[in-house]
C-alpha cells in the first residue's frame, strides 16, 4: 500500500464526507466539491476520519492519488486556497469591474476577464490579485490564465507574476 494513501484524512468540524458507489462529495463552509470514484479503491469513514484502501496492487498509485485529492477537498471547503499574483511594470494595474478583471498590461486595449464559478477574485491594491476558491486546481488553474496574459519577461521582469516567484534575469547585449 501507497505510503501516502496509508495516511488518514481527519475531518474537521463541519465537513461532511459522503461516498457513494461512483462519486465521493466533500460539503462545507465554503462549498460542495465531488470526484468520480475510481473502481477497485475504497473509502471508508472511521471516527471522524476517511481512510483509503485498496487490494489491488495495480491501484496503488491511485489510491495514494485519490487520498491527496480528498485531503485538498477537505481543505477547500473548510479553509479555502488563495494564490496571489503581482504586476510589475509602469503602467500595470488592474481593477475590478463588477465581476470581471480589467488588466491594463501595456497593450493597446484593456484585457477583460471573466471570473469563472466558484472563484473570487479581488484586487487589495492596484498591482495585486487574489484568486480564491474551494477547489485547487480550479484556482490555479484560473493564476495560471490571468499569468498567461503577460508572463514575466527574463530582463526586467515585467509582466504578471506569482507573488514570490522568483524571475531568473538575462543580461542585456553588450555593445
Amino acid at each position: 500500500m501507497s505510503r501516502v494513501a496509508k495516511k488518514p484524512i481527519a475531518l474537521p468540524k463541519g465537513v461532511d464526507l459522503n461516498i457513494q458507489s461512483d462519486s465521493i462529495s466533500v460539503k462545507g463552509a465554503k462549498g460542495t466539491l465531488s470526484i468520480a470514484k475510481p473502481a477497485g479503491v475504497e473509502v471508508k469513514l472511521e471516527d471522524g476520519n476517511a481512510q483509503i484502501s485498496t487490494d489491488n496492487a495495480e491501484l496503488v498509485p491511485m489510491a495514494g492519488t485519490l487520498r491527496a485529492i480528498l485531503a485538498n477537498m477537505v481543505q477547500g471547503v473548510s479553509q479555502g486556497f488563495e494564490r496571489k499574483l503581482e504586476l510589475v511594470g509602469v503602467g500595470y494595474r488592474a481593477a475590478m469591474q463588477g465581476k470581471d478583471l480589467n488588466l491594463s498590461l501595456g497593450y493597446s486595449h484593456p484585457v477583460l476577464f471573466k471570473t469563472p464559478d466558484g472563484i473570487s477574485i479581488a484586487t487589495p491594491t492596484q498591482t495585486e490579485i487574489v484568486v480564491s476558491g474551494a477547489d485547487k486546481q480550479r484556482v490555479g488553474e484560473v493564476a495560471a490564465k490571468i499569468r498567461g496574459f503577460r508572463p514575466p519577461e527574463p530582463y526586467k521582469g515585467k509582466g504578471v507574476k506569482y507573488a514570490g516567484e522568483n524571475i531568473i534575469r538575462k543580461e542585456a547585449k553588450k555593445a
